[in-house]
């Protein structure tokens, strides 16, 4: 049995650390909520966006835009992909950031086997948000751009922005022939799940799920029975909605990321907090048999040395 002191000494290293975690939950549910508000205001946004396009879409025959048409490779080409994946700057939030690097190593893989069988090289470059992602992904030895630093903690729509803007431009310079989006979705209060969302070019089907249950994919114009006419064109038009659309998407994503991190983390805490608790209640016990025994012991040393004077 470990002495009183010792004890002593674990019940206070736990009582320091429980403390500790109890103040990284309070955290991360503030920030938790916060997040949840601000997801909660750019979704209608952003839905309707997605609404709007596939209207157009669906509405205006065939539109002229690179953002829409799927690029094709034969024998002896070479694929190039480009991935923005969304992780923690921090860690002690469960298994969160390694799901992330997870699902995101599998499909790197997934994509260089697929390829591959097809004699099609593959060229890939991670774009990586936090800190935790990037640098388990460098010492796992993925091409991860070190100057690329934007911080997943308190995400503006300007950061979205400025990060569409890079997508766009290395798409259409031709660096790129497919961006995917990685990133933590949360179903529900409890269920988070990594998805990737191909985002250039447009994944119509990714846009439908984007729309609210229950809303015609046709939108206003059908619903009408009338029809619509686009100024300039409709591919203008679909072109300015693309830019809005990334734009959304990118703030979107950053926004839910964020906001599961910090459920994850605050889930991590909690369990933490009844580990801790369970530990304190058997490290009294235990405090209480060194303290018993120590009297028992001190009780029969007075006893002994009682019956020795006599």
């Amino acid at each position: 049995m470990e002495s009183l002191n010792d004890i002593k000494k674990r019940i206070k290293s736990v009582n320091d650390i429980s403390q500790l975690t109890r103040a990284m939950q309070l955290v991360s549910a503030a920030k938790m909520r916060k997040s949840k508000v601000q997801h909660e205001m750019v979704t209608p946004f952003f839905t309707l966006c997605a609404e709007s396009m596939m209207e157009v879409y669906n509405n205006a025959g065939d539109i002229d835009n690179p953002y829409l048409t799927m690029r094709e490779k034969v024998p002896g080409e070479t694929w190039k992909i480009g991935y923005f994946i969304l992780t923690g700057d921090q860690g002690l939030a469960g298994a969160y950031n390694n799901n992330i690097v997870k699902i995101s190593e599998e499909h790197i893989q997934k994509k260089i086997l697929e390829n591959a069988k097809k004699n099609i090289r593959t060229e890939y470059k991670l774009y990586v948000f936090g800190q935790m992602g990037s640098d388990k992904l460098s010492r796992d030895g993925y091409l991860v751009d070190p100057e690329f630093s934007f911080p997943i903690s308190e995400p503006t729509y300007y950061q979205a922005r400025n990060v569409a803007n890079i997508i766009r431009a290395k798409y259409l310079s031709g660096e790129f022939d497919l961006v995917y989006l990685i990133y933590t979705k949360m179903e529900s209060a409890v269920s988070m799940k990594p998805i990737i969302n191909r985002v250039l070019p447009i994944n119509t089907t990714s846009l439908q799920m984007t729309i609210k249950e229950g809303v015609d994919d046709a939108g206003l114009a059908k619903e009408a029975e009338g029809s619509l006419d686009y100024h300039p064109n409709a591919s203008e038009v679909f072109s300015f909605l693309i830019d809005t659309y990334l734009n959304s998407a990118l703030y979107g994503a950053m926004v839910e990321a964020f906001a599961c991190e910090q459920t994850a983390r605050m889930t991590a805490m909690d369990n933490a907090n009844k580990n801790a608790d369970e530990m304190m209640k058997k490290l009294t016990m235990q405090s209480n048999r060194a303290r018993q025994a120590r009297i028992t012991n001190e009780l029969n040393e007075i006893v002994n040395g009682a019956n020795q004077v006599e």
